[in-house]
């Protein structure tokens, strides 16, 4: 090192000012200063390159530190840190031309053809940067390359990569800038964006007023048609909804892609330089860009701590990095929800403030540069129907005829939304803009007006569209002024990977399918819950409990029961008399009732029917849950819904309704034996009496109740003539169950089911449904519902493979417990799911068995673990009913014990409940083993 250059490096090069995306964080002259003497004694300029390394990265690295540490003191407000990124960026790339320029490639006389200017691009160009993002250069020269340009970049680029640094670039003339700006909306999107960093001056302000002149203008419409275009396909790709389970921060749907999209066409058409000067233009309030902004800060420091967290340019908001930025962030556990959910909502919320605005926004320009398409469209909708008196139409949109006459009367923030509703209209975004502006004047008056309530309900009932007037309406706020009770689910997430929507979307997306049911478009593949809306049933009622149904969440308090009082209150503001209340007051409570008897219970117990029946009382509530409850499980998500589940609920629907109208004496299981006997005769048409006789007569009552008709004709096969050492296996697909069905018959002994269980998760099979019965004889009849991967049936083609790994591990070829180890492994994205185990032990709920029901996390060798402690304990499992809720999973088993008894004593509950929580405890640790 040259003499002296050591003492002028060794102060801080790095300079923390109080604000530290304000000033320059990264003094360029003393670093440049205090580096050309060693470069000048260096041998070569690969030596050169590599002290400008050395010494750039360590200094980076300290500015680096500096900024990250400043970003710890405001971890929700990224716009200092944010710019620091940038500038720090913005010292490296000047730094490194200064040095490239002038004394890797010196010139002694330039000529203007070996001007050159250095230009950021992109997010860059916004002097916008998260700690891993790209650089985006542009190399501007005024004709072709020369010699001396090439060299330049060629070094620049080496060193910058050499540090490390993800840099995209680009040389091009001032020329070619507009040639390819015409050609390609993307660069020319980064040329609107370009910000001069260092170089000759003259050419940055060359290319800013050709592009101005001889690009840009006039072509206004054309460039807000094309990001339209490329934010709509954006958000096709990201899922098109706002509420994907885990969002994309930088592209997906109220991202920040959506509100730079508004920064472009702004600076495009006004060239505004800020986006605070959008408001200067007229496109957005004051009000609504201090939304804008912090939505920005928020976004940009959720994006942040993803970079800093994964060390790698990572977007997307995935499960197990919701639980650390959220800690990051501050976030605590509070009121009953985890410190993520917390995080989660706040995030969501800021999603719909950028959706709304991006809505606004875009409505506004496209009065400004309509489209004649959408002229067209307005013309079209306005022959529809007309617009009641105090609402026009402009360009297909309603809008307020005069603001002065419509706030004297508070009712028409609610009138106009119905009237979008009956007219098929979208509100225009000056309307939307007057209701945020006046929600105050939705008060307690409001609420209790007999007249409000009627409007509402109208909204609801009338007009067979009420999702796109609710989504409108919670956007806006209204939905939440108008019941307070409302606003706490309002973007509420619920932290696990069954729920695809937050708790407000998830209510809309049940009404959005109430609707779909009376708009007859479901009957293929809703039959049940079509047929029932067309005998007719209180339609008020159904709507009203689904809009109320889940406004418990998100409390300490079982949210059902939280709920229900809630709708106690909530409902007679509505409008409902006193009979409608108390029937939404009981939906409410019970709106999880029938779910989880069919899906948690054994609906071939007569006692399952017989206990369902009792709470139920009336066929009219039978009606009205069976609708909600297909409402709100297909509403959780896109593929919550299946054939499944769809046979669960028309079977205890039917057998139910058989109760209540034949009385429950009709849940006979004498009966029923009866019944599934002479229906066996029929299908074994063709056999020998003999034959049919012996089947008929091995096999107990509960085998009788719990299969069906075709089931039992497998079994019938499968046993006849069996050898005493024999396992046979019928395996094959069974649509109407939405799975592939697997039948084993063979020898009795402890822990068969065990040994099963075991063999199918060996071959990834998710257990959906199971059922065990021995025979008088001695032999193990058991089937089991098993779906692939993707909770689907498995293919025709995959079942050779699936019956060879079965039969290999029931013939001892392979030993589950020990082939299982590596296998049960939990994704890392979903490992921050917390669901804590519940163990209970129900004798009332079956006549011969005693109920365990697990509630747990759910893994892929669960099922195994649980069914080989049962049987080390000498348990018999009659059956088990699984119903999975994504990570989550609860397991009942009805069982007896050695002595084909009840489990009844508390010591030998409590002593299995312990084993069992052990096996959990043990199968968990070893899942998420790395």
């Amino acid at each position: 090192m040259a003499p002296g250059s050591e003492q002028v490096l060794r102060g801080p090069v790095v300079a923390l000012p109080a604000d530290i995306g304000a000033h320059p964080i990264f003094d360029t002259d003393r670093f440049v200063a205090g580096l050309r003497p060693d470069l000048a004694e260096a041998e070569d300029t690969r030596a050169q390159r590599a002290l400008i390394v050395q010494a750039l990265a360590a200094a980076r690295r300290e500015a680096l530190d500096t900024i990250a540490a400043d970003f710890t003191t405001h971890p929700r407000a990224a716009r200092a840190t944010v710019h620091a990124y940038a500038t720090l960026t913005d010292a490296m790339v000047r730094v490194v031309f200064t040095l490239v320029s002038e004394v890797l490639h010196p010139r002694a006389n330039p000529t203007e053809g070996e001007h050159m200017a250095v230009m950021a691009v992109g997010g860059y160009g916004r002097a916008e940067m998260a700690p891993q993002s790209d650089i985006d250069l542009l190399f501007i020269t005024p004709y072709k390359m020369t010699a001396w340009a090439e060299s330049v970049i060629e070094s620049m680029l080496y060193i910058l990569w050499d540090l490390r640094l993800k840099v995209g670039h680009a040389s091009r003339t001032v020329k070619d800038c507009l040639r390819l700006g015409r050609e390609d909306y993307t660069i020319r999107t980064a040329l609107l964006e370009r910000r001069y960093i260092c170089g000759h001056h003259d050419l940055a302000i060359k290319l800013r007023d050709k592009l101005r002149n001889e690009l840009f203008k006039g072509t206004s419409t054309e460039f807000i048609e094309a990001k339209l275009l490329e934010r709509a396909e954006r958000h096709k790709r990201q899922g098109g909804q706002r509420y994907v389970l885990e969002p994309n921060v930088k592209e997906g749907k109220g991202g920040l892609r959506d509100l730079q999209t508004l920064y472009w066409i702004g600076k495009y058409i006004h060239a505004v330089r800020q986006a605070a000067e959008l408001v200067d233009q007229g496109l957005l309030t004051r009000e609504e860009y201090q939304t804008f902004a912090a939505a920005e800060d928020f976004l940009w420091a959720v994006r942040c701590h993803l970079h800093l967290i994964t060390k790698r340019a990572q977007d997307q908001l995935t499960f197990d990095l919701q639980v650390e930025v959220a800690a990051r962030m501050g976030y605590s556990d509070a009121g009953g929800r985890r410190a993520v959910e917390h995080f989660m909502q706040d995030y969501f919320r800021h999603a719909t403030h950028v959706g709304e605005l991006t809505r606004v926004f875009l409505t506004a320009l496209e009065e400004r540069h309509v489209k004649k398409e959408a002229m067209l469209a307005g013309l079209l909708r306005r022959s529809r129907r007309k617009t009641r008196e105090g609402f026009r139409l402009e360009r297909g949109r309603i809008n307020i005829a005069d603001q002065k006459a419509f706030l004297k009367d508070k009712l028409n923030l609610l009138r106009l939304f119905e009237e979008g509703v009956r007219t098929g209209n979208l509100i225009h975004p000056d309307a939307m803009r007057v209701v945020v502006q006046h929600l105050d004047m939705i008060d307690d008056d409001m609420r209790e007006d007999r007249e409000a309530a009627r409007i509402f309900l109208d909204l609801l009932l009338k007009h067979g569209n009420p999702e796109r007037a609710l989504r409108r309406m919670n956007e806006l706020g209204v939905l939440s002024a108008f019941i307070p009770e409302f606003e706490p689910i309002v973007a509420m997430m619920q932290f696990n990977v069954y729920h695809s929507y937050t708790v407000d979307e998830h209510t809309i997306q049940t009404i959005s399918t109430l609707a779909q049911i009376e708009r007859k478009e479901l009957i293929e593949e809703l039959p049940l819950s079509s047929s029932i809306l067309e005998e007719g049933v209180n339609r008020r009622v159904l709507y009203v409990a689904l809009l109320l149904h889940d406004i418990g969440k998100g409390r300490p308090e079982d949210h059902s029961i939280l709920g229900a009082q809630i709708a106690r209150k909530v409902a007679p503001r509505l409008g409902l008399n006193a009979e409608e209340c108390e029937t939404v007051e009981w939906l409410v409570r019970y709106h999880l009732f029938m779910s989880d008897m069919a899906q948690k219970r054994d609906i071939a117990d007569p006692r399952t029917v017989r206990d369902f029946a009792k709470i139920v009382k009336t066929k009219k509530r039978l009606d009205l849950l069976t609708v909600l409850t297909v409402c709100d499980i297909r509403g959780v998500g896109p593929n919550t819904w299946n054939n499944w589940k769809a046979m669960l609920l028309r079977r205890l629907h039917a057998e139910t309704t058989d109760a209540l109208e034949g009385g429950l004496e009709t849940l006979n299981a004498g009966k029923r034996e009866a019944e599934a006997k002479r229906a066996l005769r029929e299908a074994l048409d063709g056999w020998d009496p003999k034959d049919i006789r012996k089947e008929t007569g091995r096999h107990y009552g509960p085998y009788w109740q719990g299969l069906a008709t075709e089931t039992q004709a497998v079994f019938a096969t499968l046993l006849k003539d069996i050898p005493d050492n024999a396992i046979r296996i019928d395996i094959k697909p069974d649509p109407d169950h939405d799975a592939t069905r697997a039948c084993f018959a063979l020898g009795d002994h402890p822990g068969i089911f065990s040994r099963l269980a075991g063999a199918l998760a060996l071959v990834g099979a998710n257990v959906v449904d199971a059922r065990t019965y021995t025979s008088k004889d001695g032999y193990a009849t058991a089937v089991f519902w098993v779906q692939d991967a993707e909770g689907h049936p498995y293919e025709e083609a995959r079942l050779p493979r699936l019956r060879a790994m079965i039969e290999k591990t029931l013939k001892g070829e392979v030993v589950a417990r020990d082939a299982l180890k590596d296998r049960d492994k939990i994704k890392k994205r979903e490992r921050q799911f917390q669901f804590p185990t519940h163990i209970t032990f129900d004798n009332e709920g079956s006549e011969i068995y005693t109920i365990i029901e697990v509630d747990t996390r759910d893994r892929p060798g669960l099922l195994y673990d649980l069914t080989r402690t049962l049987a080390a304990n000498n348990i018999y499992i009659a059956s088990a009913v699984i119903a999975t809720y994504g990570a989550q999973v609860v397991d009942a088993f009805y069982v007896k014990d050695m002595f084909g008894l009840k489990l009844h004593t508390k010591p030998k509950q409590d002593s299995l409940e312990r084993k069992l929580r052990q096996a959990i405890t043990e199968g968990a640790e070893r899942a998420r083993a790395e």
